[in-house]
């Protein structure tokens, strides 16, 4: 085997079995920040060594065990060597690259426990997407930088930042217990959701989609409805994630152009992961536990799933289903799909009533898609002036350049 193969087998490997070896190592550790730079050390190890001696037999194993003996390393340096040795075990230090060392008894709790770790509300939003993508995804630091249109400065201070975050606030290794877990896991939910929406409907940017992101997301979201298999809205994630990323082939046109819900091509849906979503649909409603904002929005899409036909859609039910979304996440955003759905139930008079009613919501200042809905609804009542000027507001205001060539061509059909 070339050292070119090598090197790509050895990339293969990092995705798959970083996040183990990280999560391994921090249980040991009691440190991510230095479980996660142990890993790293590993990995330039394994680059310098598998190209002369070959790929071993376990590489996981061989990653995880040349890590834990590079944090014994820099334990004995420091102060509180022999504590810290006693809870990694002396038996590591002469454990050969390629032994198991059962590795995989803990793992599923290893995992949960990164993933709660570096999700942690201690840390704001774009550090915990970061670290998220950093350990869990395996992704390095220029492949987040990219895929969030940032630095790779950027990226690497947010990362660094996060581990002394956590340091400092002495967020222990752990899944939690009794009433944390509840928000606790919402922020999990929250980093993977935020993930896969930024792949699903680019930010900002030339390109509408990004589905490695969506991609990572659903990985995660797979895993932690292994791992967490009682929470229902975990698997109303994993619902939501699979029905929409069913899409993407049919969300572009052959420029690259946005092509909108109603005017897709629904032959061109992924069937397979719309069957994967409507099960994970049906695993969430068979824990019997009260419907979450998760459960909600992927019953939702499991309205549009079900339709072969864009008239078929169930536009009443949706419209409930916004309704009681409402009433769990009350927010201006979900108001304004609700307002979508009444126009399609009951005519766009009834949607621009809604939208005139939230238009003032501070929330919904700056955000195009206000703008883009109001022109739509104008344009379905024969008020082509007033939605033109919509349009363009709202292409003003998006920085996705897909979205505002879509916005621009709009006004200009007014």
């Amino acid at each position: 085997m070339g050292a070119t193969s090598v090197h790509r087998t050895i990339d293969a490997v990092w995705r798959m079995e970083s996040a183990k070896v990280i999560a391994a190592l921090a249980r040991y550790t009691r440190d991510v920040g230095l479980a996660e730079e142990m890993a790293q050390d590993a990995l330039i190890a394994a680059l310098e060594q598998w190209p002369e001696e070959g790929v071993p037999k376990n590489p996981g194993a061989w990653l995880t065990t040349t890590a834990k003996r590079r944090a014994i390393d820099q334990i004995r340096r420091r102060e509180n060597f022999n504590r810290k040795v006693e809870e990694i075990g002396r038996d590591v230090q002469e454990a050969t690259p390629d032994a198991s060392e059962g590795i995989e008894d803990e793992i599923g709790d290893d995992l949960l426990s990164l993933m709660f770790t570096a999700c942690h509300p201690v840390l704001g939003t774009e550090a915990r997407v970061a670290l998220t993508l950093k350990m869990l995804g395996g992704l390095k630091t220029e492949e987040i930088a990219r895929a969030f249109l940032v630095s790779d400065a950027t990226v690497a201070q947010r990362i660094v930042r996060a581990k002394k975050a956590l340091a400092d606030a002495g967020v222990p290794f752990e899944v939690p217990e009794g009433p944390e877990l509840a928000s606790r896991l919402a922020s999990v939910l929250e980093v993977i959701y935020l993930i896969f929406n930024e792949g699903y409907s680019a930010t900002q940017g030339d390109d509408w989609l990004r589905p490695e992101l969506c991609a990572e997301a659903l990985r995660l979201g797979r895993v932690l409805a292994e791992l967490a298999p009682k929470e229902a809205e975990v698997h109303g994630l994993v619902a939501l994630m699979e029905i929409q990323a069913s899409r993407t082939k049919a969300r572009t046109g052959p420029g690259g152009e946005p092509v909108l819900l109603l005017e897709q091509d629904r032959g061109r849906w992924d069937w397979l992961l719309i069957g994967r979503g409507l099960k994970a649909l049906e695993r969430a409603e068979a824990l019997n536990q009260p419907p979450g904002p998760y459960y909600v929005q992927a019953a939702l899409a499991a309205c549009h799933a079900r339709a072969r036909k864009a008239e078929d859609t169930d536009w009443q039910r949706i419209a409930t289903l916004y309704q009681v979304l409402a009433g769990i996440s009350p927010s201006p955003i979900v108001e304004l799909n609700r307002a979508v759905a009444l126009s399609m139930a009951f005519g766009p008079a009834a949607g621009l009533a809604l939208v005139d009613e939230i238009a003032g919501e501070k929330a919904l200042q700056g955000y195009h898609l206000l703008p883009s809905v109001r022109g739509d609804f104008l344009v379905k009542l024969g008020r082509n002036a007033e939605a033109k000027a919509e349009f363009e507001k709202a292409a003003s205001l998006t920085r996705n350049e897909r979205e505002r060539t879509l916005l621009l061509e709009r006004a200009a059909g007014c």
